[in-house]
């Protein structure tokens, strides 16, 4: 069994200079190709359960999904809830087989915030697994903006909580579609000035590859959400998979033609990474 926590992939990353991928996903073919590309690339993978997803599927199911796919892989596999918004939202998780539980509390006051996540960091940790949490509010291309995090309050947040990873806000958004963004390495630094928890990137298919790498090898950011670029692969296959041939009607001959288009995307980030080369 290949089954990990956050903290398990994360501490590694931390002291050895790369980072995991968070891979956000949607079904079976999605997480099925992220595993088998993080095989390919021998490394660690986050397969990430967020709102979508589960307004698609049930918590309990991703449960048994996530961790079959552990229990059969050969290398670490987290199974992780992201943006939980609620404490039945991570019970639930937990109570399904989750080794890792996100909860956002980003858009609430700062002591709210904190209290909330610190009580789902102690349930986590009572369990064996491991809590992440966010301060500063990332928000969302063409739509809700982004409130950069503080450091004095990103110190207090990872001091008061016990968060084994903490997301932050410096200048990312959900849902870029393409990498024409980049990330505020001043506000980086000050915040890991103040704090030694891994740091985590939402929105990280807007940061350009190479930002991407070298934050890797150069501060405490130890993981990259990966959501928008991945399904925009994932689309694009389908697409090509549809339209090959307009007489194919087998959903599962068709979705078959989505799995190495996937896999190698995937690659190609998990790779992008761990190494001082794409």
């Amino acid at each position: 069994m290949s089954l990990a926590t956050l903290a398990d992939v994360l501490q590694p990353a931390l002291k050895g200079g790369y980072a995991v991928g968070g891979l956000v996903t949607l079904g079976w073919e999605d997480m099925r190709a992220f595993v088998r590309a993080a095989e390919a690339e021998d490394c660690p993978v986050i397969l990430q359960a967020g709102p979508g997803c589960r307004a698609h599927t049930p918590l309990p199911v991703l449960g048994k999904m996530f961790r079959h796919l552990a229990e059969e892989a050969s290398v670490p596999v987290v199974a992780h809830l992201d943006h939980g918004y609620t404490f039945e939202d991570c019970r639930q998780a937990l109570d399904s087989g989750f080794t890792s539980l996100m909860f956002d509390g980003s858009r609430k006051p700062l002591q709210q915030n904190i209290d909330e996540t610190a009580a789902i960091a102690e349930m986590a940790h009572k369990a064996g697994i491991s809590c992440e949490g966010e301060i500063g509010f990332v928000g969302y291309d063409n739509g809700e903006e982004s409130l950069g995090t503080d450091p004095g309050e990103a110190a207090n947040f990872a001091r008061d909580t016990g968060v084994d990873a903490m997301a932050i806000s410096c200048g990312n958004v959900h849902l870029q579609k393409d990498q024409s963004g980049g990330l505020d390495a001043a506000r980086i630094a000050a915040v890991q000035a103040l704090t030694d928890v891994p740091l985590v990137i939402h929105g990280g298919s807007g940061v350009p590859a190479t930002q991407r790498r070298s934050l890797a090898q150069t501060t405490n950011i130890c993981k990259f959400n990966i959501g928008t670029e991945l399904r925009m692969a994932f689309g694009a296959a389908l697409r090509m998979a549809v339209n090959k041939d307009p007489d194919r009607f087998d959903r599962v001959e068709i979705l078959k033609d989505t799995h190495d288009p996937v896999m190698e995307a995937t690659r190609a980030i998990l790779r992008n990474l761990r190494t001082s080369s794409v």
